[in-house]
Formats: structure tokens, C-alpha cells, sequence
């Protein structure tokens, strides 16, 4: 699994032209589900992510995460970040979970999350989407598991 974090001032989700989730100051999250993922490794991430420092302290430093910033969370699926990029001019996807598996994954993460943390809003599976947002720092970060 693989998991794109942004830290953000703001991000949001169209679909079909109307908002779909957004969120204030927080992480805007882009989510690859690959073949060998399971319950087990969204957990880990999931508990990676809500407790990864990346958020600035009353000294500037990189010392809080999302739930002592109290940001939002806002999780898009992004089948592409599983692509393989090593060779040629076109990326591959034989290591991406099936659309079933990776949907069945997708919604068992959301919903941890929303157990989990109380400010979380999402895309929709599959669906074609415009992402907005408003990138703090720039800090992004790419985590896997």
C-alpha cells in the first residue's frame, strides 16, 4: 500500500462538477492499493499516517501530527501511484490490486479512518475527479507498507 500525504491548508474533492469532500488545514492523502495489500498493512499505514509528525510545533519544527494539529483528512484513491515506472515511456499496473479488491480495501481504510479520526472526507472510488489544493510548505511525503 501506498500512500501520498500532503500536509495542506485546504484540499477538495469534485465529481461530476460538484464538491464531493474537503478539508481545512490538514493532510490531503492520494491511496494505492496494490495486490499483496490486506486489512493488516491499511492498518499499519493508517496508523502511520494519523501519527506521522509533520506538522510544525510553537518553534517551528516538524514535532506534531494530524490528530494533535486537529486537521482534516481527505483520502482519494490514486491507482496510479502503484504503477511500475522503471522501464520504457509507459507505465505498467500488473502490481495494482483488481478494482474489487482495491475498492474492498479503499472503503475498509476510510472506514478506520473515520473510527479513528473525527475530521475525514473522501473521494469516491474509480470515479474521475478534480483535486484542489492548497499544498503547505511544500511538504509532501510518500509512505508505504
Amino acid at each position: 500500500m501506498k500512500a501520498l500525504i500532503q500536509r495542506v491548508e485546504t484540499a477538495s474533492v469534485n465529481i461530476s462538477g460538484e464538491l464531493h469532500g474537503e478539508i481545512g488545514p490538514g493532510i490531503l492523502l492520494l491511496l494505492g492499493v496494490e495486490k499483496t495489500d490486506n486489512q493488516a498493512s491499511a492498518d499499519k499505514l493508517l496508523q502511520k499516517i494519523l501519527n506521522y509528525r509533520i506538522f510544525s510545533d510553537s518553534e517551528g519544527k516538524m514535532n506534531l501530527n494530524l490528530q494533535q494539529r486537529e486537521g482534516g483528512l481527505l483520502i482519494v484513491s490514486q491507482f496510479t501511484l502503484v504503477a511500475d515506472t522503471a522501464k520504457g515511456l509507459r507505465p505498467g499496473f500488473s502490481k495494482g490490486a483488481t478494482p474489487e479488491q482495491g475498492e474492498a480495501l479503499y472503503e475498509y481504510f476510510v472506514s478506520q479512518a473515520r473510527s479513528l479520526h473525527p475530521d475525514v472526507a473522501t473521494g469516491r472510488f474509480g470515479a474521475d475527479m478534480q483535486v484542489s489544493l492548497i499544498n503547505d510548505g511544500p511538504v509532501t511525503f510518500l509512505l508505504e507498507v
